[in-house]
């Protein structure tokens, strides 16, 4: 049976800042196969990651009383946020912020680190992915060993039919960015994932790069709304939706919900049929997101009731591997690489 894919997301978004070098550096070297950057654009056009627009809870802008006037209220599809919004920023403005930890109740480890860490952009992560690469190649000839396969990079398009609406779609920069790192055709070592589907199928026709469909247990792509379609991530994830994504995708990306849902006592149940059903289409099915803290876990995999400290995430990843999923995004990456070996 072949290994599932290791995500590391965001980084090794549960000892680091999420989207940091730092964090991306740590989940490579602790195993992962992929890094996940979120990307999101400035006002010039640069693709940078953070987890949403909004940076208020993931830098310490709110602590610059320059950029004070520019907190404002925005509508991020159907949904109000209020902040401060990369969109608003050049990118020379956004390098004078520093990383936060935006989980602190949850890991005040990570907290520490708050300050340290500048946001980076697509092209220095992929900077750092290539030297990383470089350094393990040149490692495996010092010692006869064959190239190790290259670091992969999973990079999601963050809100973009709100982005094409500003003027600053994120599909071209993107492709370009990649073009230039050699990441082309249907083999190389990336995945595309966007919640929407219309910018997915825009991608299709301009590259052969592995595209996948975002799916969650509730609501519905936001192009669809957009555009009236009342079709739901539910049923995009029923046989005939699954053959309409293969058209265009790779994979699916879904909420673990959907997988393995939970007992109204919060326990694992027992699998659905999406696995099967997404294979029988030709798609793998990555599943989102294991973290250990057990705040995230099913009841019996907490360990006392601090909703910060480390539950059994081996034991809720081994249901995921035996219900057959392709891939795992991870915040503790280290913890996925020991159950695949089967050491955990």
């Amino acid at each position: 049976m072949k290994t599932p894919l290791i995500i590391g997301h965001r980084g090794a978004s549960g000892y680091l800042p999420e989207h940091t070098l730092a964090s991306y550096f740590i989940a490579i070297q602790q195993g992962a196969d992929y890094i996940e950057p979120d990307l999101v654009s400035t006002r010039d056009g640069v693709l940078v990651a953070r987890h949403e627009n909004e940076i208020g809870g993931t830098t310490d802008v709110a602590q610059h009383a320059q950029f004070a006037p520019r907190q404002c209220t925005k509508s991020i599809d159907g949904e109000t946020s209020t902040g401060w919004f990369t969109e608003d920023f050049t990118l020379a403005e956004l390098k004078t912020l520093r990383a936060r930890e935006r989980l602190g109740e949850l890991r005040p480890a990570n907290a520490r680190f708050d300050g340290q860490f500048a946001v980076p952009t697509l092209t220095e992560i992929l900077g750092l992915v290539s030297a990383l690469d470089g350094e393990r190649a040149r490692l495996a000839r010092e010692r006869g060993e064959p190239a190790p396969p290259r670091i992969g990079i999973y990079p999601e398009t963050k809100h973009p039919s709100y982005f094409a609406a500003l003027g600053l779609a994120l599909e071209a920069p993107l492709l370009a960015t990649l073009a230039r790192h050699g990441y082309d055709g249907r083999n190389a070592p990336i995945f595309i994932q966007s919640f929407e589907v219309g910018n997915l199928r825009a991608l299709r026709e301009r590259t052969t790069l592995p595209l996948v469909q975002l799916m969650s247990a509730s609501g519905a792509p936001y192009d669809f709304v957009l555009q009236g379609e009342s079709r739901t991530y539910q049923q995009l994830a029923m046989p005939a939706g699954l053959a309409e994504i293969a058209g265009y995708a790779d994979a699916i990306g879904v909420e673990k919900l959907m997988v393995i849902p939970h007992t109204a006592e919060d326990e694992l149940g027992v699998p659905t049929a999406l696995v099967a059903d997404a294979h029988r289409a030709g798609l793998a099915v990555h599943a989102w997101t294991f973290r250990a803290e057990n705040y995230f876990l099913p009841v019996t995999e907490r360990r006392g009731a601090d909703p910060a400290a480390s539950g059994d995430l081996a034991t809720e990843l081994r249901a995921y591997l035996a219900a057959g999923v392709d891939g795992v995004f991870c915040d503790h990456p280290d913890v996925a690489v020991r159950v695949c070996a089967g050491g955990l």
